[in-house]
């Protein structure tokens, strides 16, 4: 074997492993999570029993009165957020519409339904007053407009805490952000996908944890009988 390949075989079996212990020593301990920016999110089964934040990561929308204004919003948002997503067993998408446009909603949903699986994708029909209500609550830097409708969207975790981090936008980097401006391909593809992600993985990743602990747990009690 030559000098060379015996060099070659030595990285293999001791500096691969020693960089992929340190990269995992790396990630385990700077696993980041999203800002909270309001906590105690009112639920949504004050609007509808029958949904909830609790239990869910979601993507809340208000379109108001007239959907028909938001259809570029709505487009963006499914392409670079919702087919993301929505295989996650513990994600949802909620859009907050009034009552009369049920009808365009009906419309909406066939349209989208071409190429997208609307499985997790609610649609609840409110009053404007209710709208309100909900939107007051978050912490936002805009009003609703005279629709009952915002471009934003926003993050709720599974404890109804407001969710929202940093922008990878340069002229967004020193501002304080509440949602995401779904008019913009570079918001929603850069940071809400992001910070969607690290929410799915900080629950992801507590869960394992905690099968991690009950399994040790299980393994302590076992070996004392």
């Amino acid at each position: 074997m030559s000098r060379k390949q015996k060099f070659i075989v030595l990285f293999i079996l001791f500096i691969v492993p020693l960089l992929f212990y340190i990269s995992l020593q790396f990630s385990t301990h700077n696993f980041g999570k999203l800002p909270i920016v309001s906590k105690g999110v009112i639920d949504l089964s004050f609007l509808n029993k029958e949904h909830t934040f609790e239990n869910k990561v979601t993507v809340l929308t208000f379109l108001g009165n007239d959907i028909a204004l938001a259809d570029a919003e709505i487009f963006n948002l499914n392409e670079k957020v919702y087919k993301k997503f929505y295989g996650y067993t513990d994600f949802q998408l909620v859009s907050l519409v009034t009552k009369k446009e049920e009808q365009k909603v009906e419309k909406l949903k066939k349209k989208l339904s071409i190429n997208t699986n609307l499985i997790k994708w609610k649609f609840l029909f409110v009053s404007e007053n209710e709208i309100e209500a909900l939107y007051e609550i978050l912490k936002t830097n805009e009003s609703l407009d005279g629709n009952y409708h915002s471009k934003k969207a926003f993050i709720i975790d599974k404890e109804n805490n407001q969710r929202r981090g940093k922008s990878t936008i340069n002229e967004l980097k020193k501002v304080d952000l509440f949602g995401y401006n779904m008019r913009s391909v570079a918001e929603l593809k850069g940071d809400m996908h992001d910070d969607v992600k690290v929410v799915l993985a900080e629950y992801s990743f507590a869960l394992k944890k905690n099968r991690s602990e009950d399994r040790r747990k299980n393994r302590i009690s076992n070996e004392k009988r």
